[in-house]
């Protein structure tokens, strides 16, 4: 089945809806089970690393590249490292050891897996196309 593209612009809001909230892109796109999908498995992988490490293992300062892979999961992400930012020079959640190491890496998988979500998304809504490659007819 082909899809009409669309311009250039709405492929970037379903990009950015999608970032917002896993897997809204393929929701608003028609491909409802396939968001739901997305939706449940980057949120649920996320809120596992969470659950692993704590909610320390949001931090913006000690570990950049951590919060930059975290980010990409949502904006929420921005939310939850203000709520544990240390207010008076100590940090109020702290997390060490393997848990935290743990919790780190499922966060950021969460949001490498959004990112590929993300460009399907953006992919669909440009071209028309339900998937890269492949025959239309099938």
């Amino acid at each position: 089945m082909k899809f009409p593209s669309y311009s250039p612009l709405f492929a970037v809001f379903i990009g950015a809806i999608s970032w917002v909230v896993p897997g809204l892109g393929q929701i608003v796109l028609g491909h409802r089970a396939r968001g739901i999908v997305i939706l449940v498995g980057i949120c649920g992988l996320f809120t596992l690393g969470l659950w692993i490490g704590s909610i320390g293992v949001i931090d913006p300062v000690q570990a950049v590249l951590w919060y930059g892979g975290q980010m990409l999961a949502s904006p929420v992400v921005a939310l939850i490292a203000d709520y544990t930012r240390p207010v008076t020079g100590i940090w109020p959640y702290p997390s060490n050891g393997r848990p935290y190491e743990i919790g780190q890496i499922y966060t950021a998988i969460a949001g490498a897996l959004n990112l590929l979500c993300i460009v399907n998304a953006m992919y669909i809504a440009y071209t028309g196309k339900q998937q890269p490659g492949g025959d239309e007819n099938a």
